[in-house]
Protein backbone atom coordinates (compact mmCIF):
# COMPACT_ATOMS: atom_id res chain seq x y z
CA UNK A 1 0.00 0.00 0.00
CA UNK A 2 3.14 2.39 0.52
CA UNK A 3 4.06 1.82 -3.21
CA UNK A 4 0.48 2.33 -4.27
CA UNK A 5 0.10 6.04 -1.79
CA UNK A 6 3.51 6.83 -3.14
CA UNK A 7 2.15 6.81 -7.12
CA UNK A 8 -0.71 8.35 -5.78
CA UNK A 9 1.30 11.15 -4.56
CA UNK A 10 3.08 11.68 -7.80
CA UNK A 11 0.70 11.36 -10.35
CA UNK A 12 -0.87 14.40 -8.50
CA UNK A 13 2.07 17.06 -8.28
CA UNK A 14 3.09 15.90 -11.71
CA UNK A 15 -0.20 15.96 -13.96
CA UNK A 16 -3.58 17.28 -12.13
CA UNK A 17 -2.82 20.85 -12.01
CA UNK A 18 -6.10 21.10 -9.36
CA UNK A 19 -6.52 25.01 -7.81
CA UNK A 20 -4.86 25.75 -5.02
CA UNK A 21 -8.64 26.76 -3.19
CA UNK A 22 -9.80 24.50 -0.79
CA UNK A 23 -13.05 22.71 -1.03
CA UNK A 24 -15.83 23.21 2.07
CA UNK A 25 -18.00 20.91 3.76
CA UNK A 26 -20.89 22.06 1.94
CA UNK A 27 -19.45 21.39 -1.09
CA UNK A 28 -18.20 18.04 -0.61
CA UNK A 29 -21.75 16.85 0.50
CA UNK A 30 -22.97 19.03 -2.69
CA UNK A 31 -20.67 16.97 -4.71
CA UNK A 32 -22.29 13.37 -3.44
CA UNK A 33 -25.49 14.56 -3.67
CA UNK A 34 -24.77 15.35 -7.56
CA UNK A 35 -23.59 11.47 -8.00
CA UNK A 36 -26.73 10.51 -6.19
CA UNK A 37 -28.76 12.37 -8.54
CA UNK A 38 -27.13 11.16 -11.64
CA UNK A 39 -27.18 7.43 -10.11
CA UNK A 40 -30.65 8.00 -10.27
CA UNK A 41 -31.49 9.85 -13.31
CA UNK A 42 -28.56 8.20 -15.47
CA UNK A 43 -27.69 4.99 -14.29
CA UNK A 44 -24.79 3.80 -12.36
CA UNK A 45 -22.87 2.96 -15.75
CA UNK A 46 -23.38 6.04 -17.04
CA UNK A 47 -22.94 8.01 -13.60
CA UNK A 48 -19.74 5.72 -13.11
CA UNK A 49 -17.77 6.31 -16.22
CA UNK A 50 -18.21 10.18 -16.40
CA UNK A 51 -16.30 9.74 -12.49
CA UNK A 52 -13.81 7.57 -14.34
CA UNK A 53 -13.65 10.24 -17.08
CA UNK A 54 -12.85 13.34 -14.96
CA UNK A 55 -16.20 14.72 -15.81
CA UNK A 56 -15.76 18.50 -14.43
CA UNK A 57 -19.26 18.08 -12.94
CA UNK A 58 -17.26 15.75 -9.96
CA UNK A 59 -14.20 17.86 -9.92
CA UNK A 60 -13.89 21.18 -7.50
CA UNK A 61 -11.08 22.92 -6.50
CA UNK A 62 -9.35 20.53 -4.15
CA UNK A 63 -12.62 18.17 -4.05
CA UNK A 64 -13.25 15.39 -6.21
CA UNK A 65 -15.92 12.35 -6.04
CA UNK A 66 -14.74 8.14 -5.61
CA UNK A 67 -17.75 5.55 -5.45
CA UNK A 68 -17.06 2.01 -3.50
CA UNK A 69 -19.07 -1.17 -3.73
CA UNK A 70 -19.75 -2.57 -0.04
CA UNK A 71 -16.90 -4.45 -0.22
CA UNK A 72 -14.66 -1.39 -0.59
CA UNK A 73 -13.60 -2.11 -4.30
CA UNK A 74 -13.33 1.41 -6.01
CA UNK A 75 -15.90 1.46 -8.77
CA UNK A 76 -15.15 5.24 -9.82
CA UNK A 77 -12.46 7.56 -9.36
CA UNK A 78 -11.40 10.03 -11.51
CA UNK A 79 -8.41 11.66 -9.42
CA UNK A 80 -7.19 8.50 -8.73
CA UNK A 81 -7.59 5.62 -11.62
CA UNK A 82 -5.19 3.28 -10.60
CA UNK A 83 -7.74 2.57 -7.93
CA UNK A 84 -10.57 1.55 -9.56
CA UNK A 85 -11.17 -1.75 -9.06
CA UNK A 86 -8.85 -2.32 -6.43
CA UNK A 87 -9.77 -3.56 -2.85
CA UNK A 88 -8.90 -0.58 -0.78
CA UNK A 89 -11.10 -1.76 2.27
CA UNK A 90 -7.96 -2.23 4.50
CA UNK A 91 -5.79 0.71 2.65
CA UNK A 92 -4.50 2.68 5.63
CA UNK A 93 -3.43 6.42 6.04
CA UNK A 94 -0.39 7.77 6.80
CA UNK A 95 -0.54 6.79 10.26
CA UNK A 96 -1.29 3.46 9.67
CA UNK A 97 -5.44 3.90 10.55
CA UNK A 98 -7.62 1.48 8.22
CA UNK A 99 -9.79 4.79 7.03
CA UNK A 100 -11.99 2.80 4.52
CA UNK A 101 -12.94 0.17 6.84
CA UNK A 102 -13.69 2.95 9.47
CA UNK A 103 -15.84 4.92 6.92
CA UNK A 104 -17.42 1.66 5.68
CA UNK A 105 -18.66 1.12 9.54
CA UNK A 106 -19.99 4.45 9.68
CA UNK A 107 -22.51 4.03 6.52
CA UNK A 108 -23.54 0.65 7.91
CA UNK A 109 -24.64 2.04 11.05
CA UNK A 110 -25.67 5.61 9.79
CA UNK A 111 -26.05 5.51 6.64
CA UNK A 112 -23.74 8.48 5.90
CA UNK A 113 -20.78 10.50 8.33
CA UNK A 114 -17.69 11.50 8.21
CA UNK A 115 -14.65 10.42 8.91
CA UNK A 116 -10.89 11.96 9.56
CA UNK A 117 -7.56 10.49 8.65
CA UNK A 118 -4.21 11.66 6.70
CA UNK A 119 -4.40 12.01 2.99
CA UNK A 120 -1.92 13.45 -0.26
CA UNK A 121 -3.77 16.90 -1.11
CA UNK A 122 -3.99 17.19 -5.23
CA UNK A 123 -3.47 20.55 -4.77
CA UNK A 124 -0.74 20.78 -2.58
CA UNK A 125 1.20 17.46 -3.16
CA UNK A 126 1.23 17.23 0.58
CA UNK A 127 0.23 14.48 2.77
CA UNK A 128 -2.79 16.58 5.18
CA UNK A 129 -5.73 15.97 7.62
CA UNK A 130 -8.48 14.53 5.41
CA UNK A 131 -12.29 14.65 6.45
CA UNK A 132 -14.54 12.65 4.20
CA UNK A 133 -18.22 12.67 3.66
CA UNK A 134 -19.52 9.05 3.10
CA UNK A 135 -23.28 8.00 2.26
CA UNK A 136 -24.79 4.50 1.01
CA UNK A 137 -26.89 4.42 -1.90
CA UNK A 138 -28.04 0.99 -2.22
CA UNK A 139 -24.83 -1.22 -2.58
CA UNK A 140 -22.29 1.73 -2.90
CA UNK A 141 -20.74 4.16 -1.22
CA UNK A 142 -20.01 8.08 -2.66
CA UNK A 143 -17.80 10.01 -0.66
CA UNK A 144 -16.07 13.22 -0.89
CA UNK A 145 -13.58 14.84 1.44
CA UNK A 146 -12.09 18.43 2.16
CA UNK A 147 -8.83 19.02 2.90
CA UNK A 148 -7.50 20.69 6.01
CA UNK A 149 -3.80 20.88 5.86
CA UNK A 150 -0.96 19.84 7.87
Amino acid sequence: MKKLLASILLVLTSSLGFAAERGTPDEAVALVQKVISSLKQNGRDKTIEEINNKSAKYLDKDLYVAVLDLNGVVLANGTFPKLIGKDVLLMKDADGRAFIKDGMEVVKTKGKGWIDYKWPNPATGNIEHKSTYMEQVGDVVINCGIYKGK
